[in-house]
């Protein structure tokens, strides 16, 4: 079960774990203060034994504490508050449940106003955010030695308990879209093929957004060559879902954002090393990252017209899969000789981006893809690689990277680039040669955007097998939910 967070008005509890957060410097705040005082003054001798000073993170235990009926009382460092963004109040609060998380029952994190740059409310409400989301496991399919127990229950008590709990709403709306998206990326290929993952896709019509799949029959009527290439050697069907939420009045355009699914990728016959491989039940990062922001922009009642495009495929090699060598025929009308069948995602978006453009005329377009191993050998797992055609819209998504933790950065595109991919044998080749993949690979799809604002976010190294940090704890991290609702907040409601 997901942890509940509550937020209390600023008391300290009789029972459970208790958490104190100490700013820079190690001082305790009054109520700290009264409960050291029942103590017998430990925790002020404890704070001085260890040297403590409230650095970021820093934290000790004390079990049983004499004169209370706690279990425990856990003292935890903030920082400098002057200098709290709103990223480390959120990786402070996942900090807060890693001290706590393996006990059973309940916790209560004590934030007493502590004159930081955030307010109070934003404070308590991001905290509980990163707890929220450093909570999530995904052990559905362990049946021995499972974790058992646990903490159920974390309450925030702040004199700004009514205002966080209003923030908290939004946030944590965010935190289960990027749950969504995790959960689906950490699924097995097995599982999660293109059929199922548009089962679930379905779902979101609960929240009241619109749902259509499209079958392989109505993508071949449509002229999807492309997209239907790819997964010609799959026993399991192709699908492309197609999702919207109306918020906004219908006369506004609506806001794009198309996601690549391959839900596992083998390279096709092009055929990848087989190291490694298992990592490519991830392929899909683009399309959970949009089944994740559309959960959020339901769950939210966002005010605006969005539509989410998941291209779903499976590439296998098998007596039909698409050669190397193969000329294909696009949905643009467009043809693309296929040299290398694992340069498949671009050969997914190629159709995506134009139905989309097409059907909706969106005010902007955004895709998000798996597409490189290019991009994390110039920018590892810090940074999502960004190409656009439009300056306002990269400066806008590296400015909410920049406040959210979900970083991006830019990257060229250039008329050599698109020279590299021209080929005397069709319309234009699905590789670029050895040099410039990722922006060869971008300027590929650039090609079926039609001069509609358009950002492509090659996210490889960070949707997937990302580091762990306070956060995030498992293989997905969920990157990109946060990333592009927080764009739509700033700009587009």
């Amino acid at each position: 079960m997901p942890l509940s967070i509550s937020f209390a008005a600023e008391k300290l509890p009789s029972k459970g774990s208790l958490i104190i957060a100490v700013p820079d410097g190690g001082k305790l705040a009054p109520l700290a203060k009264q409960l050291d005082k029942t103590t017998g003054g430990a925790i002020s001798r404890a704070i001085q034994i260890k040297k403590f000073k409230g650095k970021a993170g820093a934290s000790f235990s004390l079990l049983a504490p004499a004169k209370t009926t706690l279990d425990r009382i856990v003292v935890i460092g903030v920082g400098d508050p002057k200098k709290l963004t709103a990223v480390d109040a959120e990786k402070f609060g996942g900090t807060v449940l890693s001290t706590v998380e393996k006990t059973d029952g309940a916790a209560t994190l004590l934030l007493e106003p502590m004159k930081a740059a955030l307010s109070d409310a934003d404070l308590a409400a991001r905290a509980a955010t990163g707890a929220y989301l450093r909570d999530y496991k995904f052990d559905a399919y362990k049946t021995i030695n499972k974790p058992k127990g646990g903490l159920s229950r974390l309450s925030i008590a702040s004199k700004a308990a009514a205002g966080a709990r209003k923030v908290f709403a939004e946030y944590k709306a965010i935190a289960s879209g990027t749950i969504v998206a995790r959960d689906l990326v950490n699924e097995p290929s097995n599982i999660l093929t293109p059929p199922e993952f548009a089962k679930r896709a379905r779902a979101l019509s609960k929240l009241g957004v619109k749902v259509e799949v499209l079958g392989e029959a109505q993508m071949k009527k449509l002229g999807m060559g492309s997209l239907l290439g790819v997964g010609l050697g799959s026993q399991h069907p192709s699908q492309l879902v197609v999702t919207q939420w109306n918020g906004a009045a219908k006369s506004k355009k609506p806001l794009a954002f198309v996601g690549k699914g391959v839900c596992f990728d083998t390279g096709g016959i092009s055929i990848k090393p087989s190291a490694g491989m298992e990592d490519m039940k991830g392929d899909m990062g683009g399309a959970a990252a949009v089944t994740g922001l559309m959960h959020t922009l339901a769950s939210r009642k966002a005010k605006v017209n969005v539509v989410g495009i998941l291209g779903l495929v499976e590439n296998m090699p098998d007596g039909k899969a698409q050669r190397p060598g193969d000329i294909v025929t696009s949905m643009s009308g467009q043809t693309i000789e296929v040299l290398n069948t694992d340069a498949e995602g671009r050969l997914v978006l190629a159709d995506a981006l134009w139905y989309t453009q097409k059907r909706f005329k969106p005010e902007f377009m955004i895709d998000l893809a798996t597409l490189t191993g290019a991009i994390m050998v110039a920018l590892g797992q810090e940074f999502a690689g960004m190409f656009t055609n439009s300056d306002e819209l990269a400066a806008r998504l590296t400015q909410v990277g920049n406040d959210e933790g979900e970083k991006v950065w830019r990257m060229p595109l250039s008329d050599t680039f698109d020279k590299m991919i021209n080929t005397p044998n069709a319309d234009m080749k699905n590789i670029g040669g050895r040099y410039g993949g990722s922006s060869t690979a971008a300027q590929f799809l650039q090609r079926f955007t039609n001069d509609v604002p358009w950002v492509h976010l090659d996210i490889a190294g960070t949707a997937m097998g990302s580091p762990k940090n306070a956060i995030s704890r498992t293989w997905a991290s969920g990157y990109g939910v946060r990333l592009l609702d927080r764009l739509v907040k700033a700009y587009y409601e």
